[in-house]
């Protein structure tokens, strides 16, 4: 197996990516230590990231289910440098404390404690109503300009008290005349309630220029602090309240005029009395001590520490979040700490399983999404003679989907693929035709992929799924011959190299697709084991040419992504190995270097493609549709490259923007954006505009509640047809 390592910080630019052959039992450690030589990053200063997770010492590659090819980032570990510098002070609590006692009381000669006065909110401009319960100054001799006034919000704005410092400048008296409409005059400045984002709702209490008078509405400027909105509208039906100026003869008003604000909890209207999961604990609803209600971080509910889930005595350091926004820590692992061993995915011993540096066990990294699994007969896009290196090739193009088993399919339903691997010794390969022995009859324990032949099989699972292929009723106990063996259900047959001891229609390397047999008969019998397994006679049935026949297509073998370069990345290291050590002295081991440096130097050829031609059927579907013409015009340019080349082109220019696949039960808008019927209609469900817009240019394709009457009107059945021809088995989705 071989991966790539990512440290794109890195100076050297050689170094930003580096391919790694090994194991996927390799140990974290020995990673680190390859990674050292790649990089030359010392293994205490590595953060190696694979998918949201952190490698940690004590796990192997395949703990993290790292795949071939796959990226693991490489970031540096910042250690920590001590300050030594003792001449700078440490401001600590203690300090702070000290330094909040240096606040003298004051008395001031426009203000007394116990008043009330419209306080500034300092971030958005507001006055609220508020009652002073402390005068402080800095200094000594300090003017009254630089004062501090410790205010308190009043119980009717907020049930929730705190204190706020501000300035003289930010406090007046607190206003209680109320304006008639026949005082009112432009040029005047009185405090009014203004919501600026919903006009016709109550808000905050502002300063407000006025500039017009009329019959229902008041305009003019509104003052936030800083900055200021004008030619705003408000009410004539509402407050106007004179603005109160500091006077040192003033007599101070003991009461205020209770004005009215806007509920912070509409649910409970900001009632003590009533419990409330909104604004207060989100578990039980109390609205007692608020000092202990902790607000996730990612949510913002709130929760009583007593209420949290675990419970806890004290407010946690740094970011705290709820049960529900936690992230779970067996699937990202948080740095320092060891991936969490389930059943799912339990620890590998690295001392009994060794796997080596090869393919076999790698697992699938995409499937081929275009067909159903239960697919039958070809696969589109996949020609004749098309060959993979690995198996996983094959798997991942859809044509035989098991990475094991020799037969694909159901019981139930049919056998869609067979793999030809010589694992059997009652094979016999015709070409044209052969004989294909049945699956079981072997003890696979202990995680073993072959054995000697040890009971007999039976025509269950995969057998009984081969067996239903056949144009002839099931027979589980003689088996069956088949009335037209022409008319029974296709299977896909990939032959594998490891056929090539046995049969001279095998390819020298890899495994290769060799079209479509049907199932002739099946029928019990002795085997050279001494037990009883059941064969098949398979017959050639595919319009394309076999690739051993004339006419007959092999195409180059499709290697996975950087697999050539890992090779020669492999060869290169040995090379250097041997440089180093210098020559071997024994012959075997010269011999051995020798075979291994010729596997292993492999350079990457351009595969040969012979061109794509469409069946007239094909070419008249793709002609009606007249809408998408210049897509079909540019797939067909691509046709020339192979029928992969097509089908892929093909998948890219109809991919549907909202679910990523090949778009099903297909839309054309007038915007000529190809979507799924279904994909449309739920981005109409969450359009909440009186508008509806194309979700990929933000065209306005109409009314929203009239396009929904009209969606089935932009159906487009022309290209449903082609796709349709072109991937057998796409309407089944």
């Amino acid at each position: 197996m071989y991966i790539r390592v990512s440290a794109t910080w890195l100076e050297d630019k050689e170094r930003h990516e580096s391919l790694l052959s090994l194991p996927q039992t390799t140990p974290i450690e020995d990673l680190r230590k390859m990674v050292q030589e790649k990089t030359g990053v010392d293994p205490g200063q590595q953060r190696l990231f694979y998918r949201g997770k952190e490698l940690c010492e004590g796990h192997i590659l395949n703990d993290y289910s790292v795949l071939p090819n796959d990226v693991i980032l490489l970031a540096k570990r910042i250690i920590p440098v001590e300050d030594k510098q003792d001449d700078e002070p440490i401001l600590t609590k203690e300090s702070q404390a000290e330094e909040g006692d240096k606040l003298i009381p004051a008395k001031s000669e426009y203000y007394s404690t116990g008043d009330y006065v419209d306080a500034k909110d300092l971030d958005y401009g507001y006055w609220v109503e508020s009652r002073i319960v402390g005068i402080f100054k800095n200094e000594e001799e300090a003017l009254e300009e630089d004062f501090i006034f410790k205010v308190k919000r009043a119980e009717h704005v907020f049930p929730l008290q705190y204190e706020m410092d501000v300035k003289f400048k930010d406090i007046r008296p607190a206003s209680y005349y109320i304006y008639k409409i026949s005082e009112l005059e432009p040029g005047m400045t009185v405090l009014t309630n203004c919501n600026i984002d919903s006009p016709n709702e109550l808000g905050d209490w502002y300063d407000l220029l006025i500039e017009k008078i009329g019959r229902t509405r008041i305009s003019g400027t509104v003052v936030m602090g800083n900055g200021s909105v004008e030619n705003f509208d408000v009410k004539s039906n509402q407050e106007f309240m004179r603005i109160e100026k500091a006077d040192i003869r003033r007599e101070h008003i003991p009461k205020i005029h209770k004005r009215k604000y806007p509920y912070l909890c509409k649910i409970c209207k900001d009632n003590l009395e009533v419990e409330c999961k909104i604004c207060s604990c989100s578990m039980c609803g109390g609205k007692d001590d608020w000092d202990q209600i902790l607000l996730c971080d990612e949510c913002d509910k709130g929760f009583h520490l007593s209420c949290a889930d675990p419970p806890m005595k004290t407010v946690p350091d740094g970011d705290w979040y709820c049960s529900s926004c936690r992230t779970d820590t067996s699937e990202i692992v948080q740095p320092g700490q060891k991936l969490k061993i389930t059943k799912k995915k339990p620890s590998m011993n690295t001392k009994k399983r060794n796997w080596g540096t090869g393919m076999a066990c790698v697992g699938v990294q995409e499937r081929n999404d275009i067909v159903p699994k239960n697919h039958v007969g070809p696969v589109p896009g996949i020609e004749v003679g098309t060959c993979w290196k690995f198996r996983a090739g094959v798997a991942s193009a859809g044509v035989h989907r098991p990475m094991v088993a020799g037969i694909h399919g159901q019981s139930s339903d049919c056998a869609y693929s067979v793999v030809l691997s010589g694992g059997y010794e009652d094979d016999v390969d015709n070409g044209n035709e052969f004989y294909y022995t049945g699956a079981g009859g072997r003890d696979l324990k202990g995680n073993k992929r072959t054995n000697k032949q040890c009971f007999d099989q039976t025509l269950t699972r995969t057998n009984r799924a081969l067996a239903s292929n056949c144009y002839a009723k099931l027979n589980s106990r003689e088996g069956a011959t088949s009335t037209d063996w022409k008319k029974g259900q296709p299977v896909r047959v990939v032959r594998s190299y490891k056929l090539g001891k046995h049969s001279e229609y095998a390819p020298k390397e890899g495994f290769r697709y060799d079209g479509t047999y049907k199932v002739v008969k099946y029928f019990q019998q002795r085997g050279q084991s001494g037990h009883m397994v059941w064969r098949y006679l398979l017959r050639r049935d595919d319009p394309a040419p076999a690739p051993w026949e004339e006419g007959g297509q092999t195409f180059d073998i499709i290697y996975p992504e950087n697999y050539l370069e890992s090779q020669e990345e492999k060869k290169r290291m040995e090379e250097e190995k041997i440089k180093i050590k210098g020559a071997p002295k024994n012959p075997q081991e010269k011999r051995k270097r020798t075979s291994d440096s010729t596997d292993s130097d492999v350079t990457a050829k351009k595969p040969k493609y012979s061109a794509y031609k469409l069946n007239s059927t094909a070419l008249k579907a793709i002609n009606d549709d007249t809408v998408n013409k210049q897509l079909w015009l540019e797939c067909q340019e691509v046709a020339q490259e192979g029928q992969k080349k097509f089908t892929d082109k093909v998948k890219e220019a109809f991919i549907c923007i909202i679910c990523r696949s090949l778009v099903y039960d297909p839309v054309t808008l007038k915007c000529s954006l190809n979507i799924c019927l279904r994909c449309l209609k739920d981005s109409l469900k969450h359009c909440d505009t009186e508008d509806f817009h194309c979700p990929h240019c933000r065209e306005i394709l109409g009314k929203a509640v009239t396009f929904v009457e009209k969606v089935q009107e932009f159906r487009n059945d022309k290209l449903k047809t082609a796709l349709n021809i072109l991937f057998p088995g796409y309407g089944k989705a």
